[in-house]
């Protein structure tokens, strides 16, 4: 694998560090006035979610993996585990739901996500970035109103809450950011 030095970690990267994976979160180069420049880095681990802020000078070298990034498609969930399929070998596998976190709720049937894995474990899974889902419940529209800085809560099909326009009303589509989880147009 190769190795950088530490003035070269970039947010995003992936790092093999004190023997464990650990994404590099937030970079942030210091030149304090007396010593040597170092770059202080908030790692996350990849298999379970600590972080940890590390400094690297630039004469530390430290490991950088890349990930093996494939598309799968999502088919069901079952006790907790999501099971998908690979679309070029057809080939099933079970990963955990725990791996995409709070945005679990936005996976839809047959939705392609994107899988990261060092070797053969899965270390992390990202969905599209926008998904369109039904607003269930809201405040009812107000004629004359318009998209103004005021918001109001709505819940969508999924039993996530967003803030949504006021003009915006129930039973309409609307697409979702999933990782914001924000409001960003009508469907």
């Amino acid at each position: 694998m190769p190795k950088i030095n530490g003035n070269e970690i970039r947010p995003g990267n992936v790092l093999e560090h004190n023997g464990g994976l650990w994404a590099a979160v937030k970079v942030d180069h210091v030149k304090p006035g007396k010593g040597g420049a170092f770059a202080q880095v908030e790692l996350r681990n990849l298999r379970n979610g600590s972080k940890l802020n590390e400094r690297f000078r630039s004469a530390d070298k430290v490991e950088r993996v890349r990930l093996e990034q494939k598309d799968q498609q999502f088919l069901y969930e079952d006790n907790g585990m999501l099971v998908l399929m690979d679309t070029e070998t057809y080939e099933q596998v079970q990963l955990s739901a725990e791996l995409l976190g709070d945005r679990r709720p936005f996976l839809q049937d047959g939705m392609m996500i994107v899988v990261e894995y060092h070797e053969a474990e899965a270390l992390n899974a990202s969905l599209p970035q926008k998904v369109v889902c039904k607003i269930v419940e809201t405040e009812p529209v107000v004629k004359g109103q318009t998209a103004a800085n005021s918001f109001k809560p709505a819940i969508l099909d999924n039993g996530v809450k967003v803030s949504v326009p006021p003009f915006v009303g129930q039973d309409e589509d609307i697409v979702v950011n999933t990782e914001t989880m924000e409001y960003v147009e009508r469907a």
